[in-house]
């Protein structure tokens, strides 16, 4: 059989058992290790140990379960109720104030943690009931939470940035600093999205009653801005040390975490039932990024041994003859179709390596395309039918949040991102303004 017929099969194969509701790990390494084996013999079969090692040999993977503890320490410890309040206190009295206070709570938890997951732990505990218990439409509710979530893997400190710098070995620091711009200019277009909104329809979102905002005195309002400080502290704390060359990457994880640890400690949430149960969700969620990129190196070990990568870069390049922007749009939009399917760290240790090496060829920039890659993570992530937020709501919302629901409402905010998107390609300057200002990259 040609050796490219044999690439395709191997990827209908994993696309198939994903389908039927294989674990994403398992169908990765399980058609990796299947196909080396029938392609290589014995041999073969310790392409999965030399993943093992490899992995163990990432230092910077340290950084995962760093950025995963501080998220799940934030949630566990409620250490966001006094931001939401803040939120809810200046921008309750508009129309969709809440919804527009629950995507710039989104924006600071971003800063604190880098993973989507720990967002959606925050937004659908603390932000949820209250907008349900305001009369919010259970619809923008919904869009709201997961949009806003997502920001977590674009705007530093992001974990998918981080394991992107080293697949594209890129400095960290170039890629979180580009992410930083487009992570504000989305959640800026999510918030001109609710305002118009909800201003052509009140009804979805209504305003704080009046008999409340009379009783928030400016003192108390001025006394929680206090609260603002928080998510500075720590992002300051874990950056500033690192962007200076003071520290590492994983020592300034360190830093973040323990940074942290000591809010939760000064605001008196740091209890033991905290540490357990952050202790216990960081290492799940490590174990299962360690066994998905495990076993995606396998299978990218056997696809790049095929040849597939060399060509998938001579059919856009010779057999269709397309230019460089061309490739790019269709790159993008195999990955918006990926994402339906596989998980973001899959599709980045399958198929990123591919991509980024026609893009280094095609002369456009790694650390602009690591945004292109980020954002387009973000869109698959509230992509049906298997977006990963959408399933995070369904089980993380009350029984009245259906999957139609779940589904409808996150339409609006996947043009939103599509269009920052188009603005990032069109204006690369969004993304690397920042890096070469700060970093003179």
């Amino acid at each position: 059989m040609d050796y490219n017929a044999i690439a395709l099969l191997m990827f209908a194969t994993m696309l198939l058992m994903m389908i039927t509701g294989q674990r994403v790990f398992g169908a990765i390494g399980f058609v990796g290790v299947v196909f080396a084996f029938f392609l290589w013999g014995d041999g073969a079969t310790d392409m999965g140990f030399q993943a093992v090692i490899k992995v163990m040999r990432w230092s910077a993977l340290l950084t995962l379960p760093m950025f995963i503890f501080m998220g799940y320490v934030m949630s566990e410890s409620r250490i966001a109720d006094d931001l939401y309040r803040m939120f809810h206190v200046w921008f309750g009295p508009l129309p969709g104030g809440l919804a527009i206070g629950t995507i710039l709570l989104m924006v600071m938890i971003s800063v604190m943690n880098g993973l989507s997951v720990a967002g959606m732990a925050i937004g659908a505990t603390i932000a949820l009931p209250e907008l349900l218990r305001r009369g919010y439409d259970k619809q923008m509710i919904s869009g709201v939470i997961q949009a806003g979530s997502s920001l977590g893997i674009l705007i530093p400190p992001s974990v998918v940035l981080v394991l992107y710098a080293l697949i594209a070995r890129q400095p960290v620091s170039n890629l979180w600093l580009a992410g930083v711009m487009p992570g504000l200019l989305m959640a800026a277009l999510f918030v001109v999205y609710i305002v118009i909104r909800c201003g052509l329809n009140p009804l979805l979102a209504p305003a704080m009653a009046a008999e409340e905002r009379a009783r928030i005195t400016w003192s108390e309002r001025v006394h929680l801005l206090r609260a603002g400080l928080l998510p500075l502290f720590i992002f300051v704390a874990m950056m500033v040390p690192f962007l200076n060359g003071w520290s590492s990457l994983t020592e300034s994880s360190v830093i973040g975490v323990l940074a942290t640890l000591l809010v939760a400690a000064v605001k008196r949430k740091l209890t033991w039932r905290v540490m357990h149960t952050a202790t216990v969700s960081t290492l799940q969620i490590t174990v299962m990024f360690m066994m998905i990129i495990t076993a995606a190196l396998v299978f990218g070990a056997v696809f790049d041994g095929l040849g597939a990568g060399r060509s998938i870069q001579r059919f856009f390049t010779d057999d269709l003859g397309l230019a460089p922007w061309q490739i790019m749009v269709l790159m993008q939009l195999s990955f918006l179709v990926l994402g339906m399917f596989l998980d973001d760290t899959a599709m980045l240790v399958i198929v990123a390596p591919v991509f980024i090496s026609l893009t280094k060829s095609l002369g456009f920039d790694l650390v602009w395309y690591g945004i292109m890659y980020t954002i387009t993570c973000q869109i698959a992530y509230l992509t049906p039918p298997f977006g990963y937020n959408l399933f995070l709501m369904k089980a993380m919302a009350p029984p009245e949040f259906t999957m139609p629901i779940i589904y409808r409402s996150v339409f609006p905010f996947v043009l939103i991102m599509l269009l920052t998107l188009l603005l990032v390609g069109i204006f690369p300057d969004i993304a690397l303004w920042l890096p070469r200002t700060v970093l003179g990259y």
